[in-house]
């Protein structure tokens, strides 16, 4: 403990012993590095909040979930730090004078580019800072210079949406306009080439929309379909056919005079009515409908002769088979309208697959060109409906803003420089200096050998030390010793002073920014 104790004496008297070189030092250290924390001039931070509301007047079939309002904040949140956006900045904050180079110019974006934040606080909230530390500029221009960047960025960014969307919607316009001429182009020369086919092959492509295959696929299945509704028309005609058999045509009514004639006339009138229509519709004598219709007119002639001559006298005609009979002859009528459809499409079917065997080629060419054209007018009515959507929110815009930007926050002014920290670094500074010093002092004792104690002396030369003897300080010398010692003081206090002084300086500094 004892030799510790000395050691650390040795030490504070080297060190003592060189106190001129510690202050020195110490002065040195301290001006150069105050003179480098002179240089570095302060920055100042303007803070600001945005609020950006995606105004969706419109709907959108691209955006579900919100992920097109997702898509264009993040749009926003890109475009609004710019090179273009940055470059108006610099050139409305006076960062770039007129008639500035490109280099100069390039300068100024990569300045502002990595001095402007924007951090997202939310989907649609966004802190933006500026930090401004211009070397030219007094701290209160900067200070100024900060708010004033953030303030001319949200006002070119405003300018270029709205002017952007209005240049974004004439160009898809005119870009769309364009790709439908030449749509249109391209299906009027389609027309014509088939127009030009189908005059070449009159005969050999039948008649109707679409290709022949597609023309036969809907036949068959609307044939499938009749097929169905025939399976139950029949069903009902033999049940109806079934209780009109089961049901007498007239009753015997006592005191009532017979009248069943006129039910007889009454039903061949209906029967000849329906052997008409069928006629009309196109039937052959030879049609299982009109052989069994001209049957039952048969026999209701023979029942109408034998009732004209007296029979039934006292009956009455029977309101049930009268209903029956009108029933019955509806659902003949159904049963021959989907028998006539479904023969009518067999023969179309028909006709189709033997033109396909007989002339594929033909059939194949136009199955082409029919392709061809539905592609093509697909595609044009598909631009249509896009170019009316583009123009649409065009005038939306133009009448409303699509993206709306308001301040939360209005740009902050700063009234104290964000950095550097002065005060810490001059006090670091001042530790530097005094530790150099001393250090600097420590070295030159260790590299200059001397004997500070006699047990040191000993210890070296291993040899007994008698004694030693100390030094002798006359009045004179203790007078110049003291006057040295208050120079010593004085240089030190001045240092101190110098410290103290910039301190101050610093924070009046700060005073009149605020």
């Amino acid at each position: 403990m004892n030799s510790l104790y000395d050691e650390f004496r040795v030490a504070l008297h080297s060190v003592w012993s060189r106190r001129w070189l510690v202050l020195g030092i110490a002065w040195g250290i301290c001006i150069l590095g105050w003179l480098a924390i002179a240089a570095i001039p302060n920055r100042y931070d303007s803070r600001t909040r945005l609020l950006v509301d995606v105004n969706q007047i419109l709907p959108d079939e691209a955006r579900s979930g919100g992920l097109g309002d997702r898509r264009q904040i993040d749009q926003i949140r890109e475009t609004l730090t710019s090179a273009r956006n940055l470059e108006k900045v610099a050139v409305t904050t006076g960062l770039l004078p007129a008639g500035a180079s490109d280099r100069e110019k390039a300068g100024a974006v990569a300045m502002l580019q990595k001095n402007i934040k924007v951090v997202p606080q939310q989907d649609n909230i966004f802190e933006v800072t500026s930090s401004i530390g211009v070397g030219s500029l007094s701290d209160a221009d900067n200070a100024k210079l900060a708010s004033g960047v953030l303030d001319s960025l949200i006002t070119v960014f405003r300018d270029d949406q709205l002017r952007g969307g209005r240049l974004d919607a004439r160009q898809s316009l005119k870009f769309l306009d364009a790709q439908i001429a030449d749509r249109e182009k391209a299906l009027r020369e389609v027309e014509g080439r088939r127009a030009a086919f189908e005059a070449q092959n009159i005969g050999l492509i039948p008649g109707g929309t679409g290709s022949p295959a597609q023309r036969v696929d809907a036949a068959r299945a609307e044939i499938n379909q009749i097929d169905s509704q025939l399976v139950a028309a029949q069903a009902a005609l033999a049940a109806a056919n079934g209780q009109l058999a089961q049901t007498p045509a007239t009753i015997n009514v006592p005191g009532v005079a017979a009248t069943g004639a006129g039910v007889a006339r009454q039903q061949l009138a209906g029967a000849q009515n329906e052997l008409s229509a069928m006629r009309a519709r196109g039937l052959t004598d030879a049609h299982p409908d009109m052989i069994a219709i001209k049957s039952q007119i048969a026999s209701l002639k023979a029942q109408a002769d034998r009732e004209g001559s007296g029979g039934g006298g006292g009956n009455a005609q029977n309101p049930a088979y009268a209903s029956l009979a009108a029933m019955r002859a509806e659902r003949q009528a159904t049963v021959s309208a989907l028998s006539a459809r479904k023969a009518q499409l067999m023969g179309d079917v028909a006709k189709i697959t033997a033109q396909q065997i007989q002339n594929p080629g033909i059939a194949a060419e136009y199955d082409r060109i029919n392709g061809e054209y539905t592609a093509l007018k697909a595609q044009y009515d598909k631009l249509l409906t896009q170019r009316e959507q583009v123009r649409l929110r065009g005038e939306v815009r133009t009448e409303a803003d699509a993206i709306k930007i308001e301040l939360l926050d209005p740009p902050s002014k700063p009234t104290s420089p964000s950095a550097p920290n002065r005060p810490l670094f001059l006090s670091i500074v001042l530790l530097a200096g005094l530790a150099g010093g001393v250090g600097a002092a420590f070295g030159l004792a260790q590299v200059r050998v001397s004997y500070p104690t006699a047990a040191r002396l000993e210890r070296a030369s291993g040899l007994p030390v008698i004694g030693s003897i100390t030094e002798v300080v006359t009045p004179e010398r203790q007078v110049e010793r003291k006057k040295r010692l208050v120079w010593l003081a004085s240089g030190g206090g001045a240092l101190v002073a110098l410290y103290a002084l910039l301190l101050i300086a610093e924070f009046v500094q700060r005073g009149m920014v605020a």
